[in-house]
């Protein structure tokens, strides 16, 4: 369940700037996960789908790129495209 707990943490923040920046929706997100975060990216990312439909990032694009530091932990979001 810590991974339903993140992505809903990071649809609410994408969701906030997206009413921000009045966009229509997003393109892309660009997630950073640290080389300590016990899931995967795959389980990130099926946690991500499975939360999407209905909201603004449903069919976006999500990367994630692992943390190079050994060291690192947790989910940091690194950047959002939008379709304004």
């Amino acid at each position: 369940m810590h991974e339903s707990s993140l992505i809903e943490s990071l649809i609410r923040q994408v969701e906030s700037h997206a009413r921000e920046n009045n966009a229509k929706r997003v393109i892309s997100i660009e997630l950073l996960q640290g080389a300590l975060d016990v899931s995967g990216p795959e389980h990130l990312r099926q946690h991500f789908e499975a939360a999407a439909p209905g909201t603004i990032i449903e069919n976006a694009e999500l990367r994630i790129t692992a943390d190079p530091d050994p060291l690192s932990s947790g989910i940091i979001l690194q950047s959002i495209e939008l379709e304004r």
